[in-house]
């Protein structure tokens, strides 16, 4: 008991001294020196600690899902033994009152987020009105930092209603700037700029793909405009950076996740410069991020979230804010990457003969967050995920196709004209001798199947036509898959 009232005390104490230094960016920054660090890290595992006591004397699913998973307690707490929640572990099993403190949502005050199951099930995420204003403050502070605070008319292009991003968007930046928040709809996007003119500085928020459309096929003239852009729900490219840097003048991307929350890690100019230069120079990347193709990369404040890899190169959140509804305790994601210290960056980059301060002028020393992309089945399309079990759904609930088909692989990709596309292949059944739907007809079987399905789905179509979904037929047991080419998200109908 004694123990838990000196942590309480001292996270109390070092809350206040947060909220002092995060009154303005300047004072903020000064937790980004290399100096401190290491003190962060070791403040946010204490965090990480008091979210865990919290949550086993207070959150009933938390209490259940420990007993389930055969965790016991163990004298001397670490954090890497405690069990590792899953969508389909924790927020399948127990229900939405049970995941939160004391077992109900909070009467006031509460925002609930929704995002598509992989059955087109919704799942929705309670936000407390404390832990909105946390994420809303650090929000505000990095868009000082990096705009500095020059009163630009912000336009949110992610999708609205329930929708995590686009709404917390909205909700956190509203205080900063002249906020319009107007979807994903290039009509009203040309309409906005046109009606306040070139006279003022814009920052643009929205999924890459919606953007790079809007970019190529605008009646504007865009060269007239100051235009900044925020990306977010899926990477991109240096390709598509490089396109999009003809008409905006700086493209950041950043990391969150409906089950988490946003803004988890943003790409800086330290992290853009050194994926550009991991993009000229392979062997770079494969000795920093174990792969010849760079990842999205990130720096994150290790404050706020604990972030571990596992075994099978997943990364694994606890979020460290005490004042959210329900906890996040190494929480899989499925994302694969891992994180390095900007120390030990420093180190390897050194080690191949190069600065890291020559990456870039102004760079802080939070920690680096690397993403390669979804681990588990699931594909990014325009901020949707498409998962295997929509194709499935699509395939099983035709009764020629059922027959007619063995397994299917998804691809997105993008395009010599840098357009993202989903691909499906179809693999036919063995030794199949009968005639399939023409591809045109399976386009739209397809496309009308995932607008059933998958709400998500649904709602970025406002941004796109059926001809970026693709179908490739193939005979079995050849094409893509004839040794099963992993870099296509892959799953069997048995």
């Amino acid at each position: 008991m004694l123990d838990r009232i000196v942590l309480a005390l001292t996270l109390w104490l070092l809350w206040i001294v947060r909220q002092i230094i995060s009154i303005k960016p300047g004072s903020y920054m000064l937790l980004s020196a290399d100096a401190l660090q290491p003190l962060l890290a070791r403040i946010g595992r204490l965090r990480a600690h008091a979210v865990y006591l919290k949550a086993s004397d207070r959150c009933p699913a938390y209490r259940d899902f420990q007993k389930a998973e055969g965790y016991v307690k163990r004298a001397g707490w670490k954090l890497s033994d405690l069990p590792v929640m899953t969508k389909e572990n924790y927020v399948k099993k127990f229900g939405i009152e049970e995941r939160c403190y004391d077992g109900r949502i909070p009467a006031t005050g509460v925002v609930i987020d929704e995002s598509s199951g992989s059955s087109g099930v919704p799942n929705n995420w309670v936000r407390s009105a404390e832990e909105r204003q946390d994420v809303k403050h650090i929000l505000q502070l990095n868009y000082q930092i990096i705009y500095r605070d020059e009163g630009c008319i912000l336009l949110n292009c992610f999708a609205l209603g329930p929708w995590a991003t686009g709404m917390n968007v909205s909700m956190s930046l509203v205080d900063v700037g002249i906020l319009k928040s107007i979807g994903p709809d290039q009509k009203k996007l040309e309409n906005t700029l046109e009606l306040f003119g070139p006279g003022y500085r814009y920052l643009v928020f929205g999924y890459p793909p919606f953007i790079k459309q809007f970019v190529d096929s605008t009646r504007l003239d865009l060269d007239k405009y100051r235009l900044d852009l925020i990306v977010g729900g899926e990477g991109i490219s240096e390709g598509l950076r490089s396109h999009l840097l003809k008409c905006f003048q700086t493209v950041i991307s950043s990391y969150g996740a409906s089950d988490l929350e946003i803004n988890i890690g943003v790409e800086t100019e330290l992290t853009i410069g050194l994926r550009r230069l991991c993009n000229q120079n392979r062997e770079l990347s494969e000795r920093l991020f174990g792969r010849e193709t760079p990842p999205m990369i990130f720096q994150y404040n290790a404050l706020d979230y604990v972030i571990e890899t596992n075994e099978a190169g997943e990364l694994l959140f606890t979020i460290g804010r005490q004042t959210s509804s329900a906890p996040k305790i190494r929480y899989n994601l499925r994302d694969l990457g891992g994180v390095i210290t900007h120390r030990e960056l420093s180190q390897k980059l050194a080690e191949s003969s190069i600065n890291i301060g020559e990456l870039c002028v102004r760079q802080s020393s939070f920690p680096i967050l690397y993403v390669f992309g979804r681990g588990d089945l699931t594909v990014p399309f325009y901020g949707a995920k498409v998962y295997p079990t929509d194709i499935e759904d699509i395939v099983s609930g035709d009764p020629i196709l059922v027959k007619q088909i063995n397994s299917f692989q998804l691809i997105s990709y993008e395009d010599e004209h840098l357009n993202r596309r989903l691909k499906i292949h179809l693999e036919t059944v063995k030794d199949f001798q009968g005639e399939l739907l023409s591809v045109d007809r399976l386009r739209d079987l397809f496309f009308a199947g995932l607008c059933d399905c998958n709400q998500d789905f649904r709602e970025v179509t406002k941004m796109f036509d059926r001809s970026v979904v693709e179908i490739e037929v193939h005979a079995y047991e050849t094409g893509p898959f004839h040794g099963r080419d992993i870099r296509v998200k892959n799953k069997y109908i048995g």
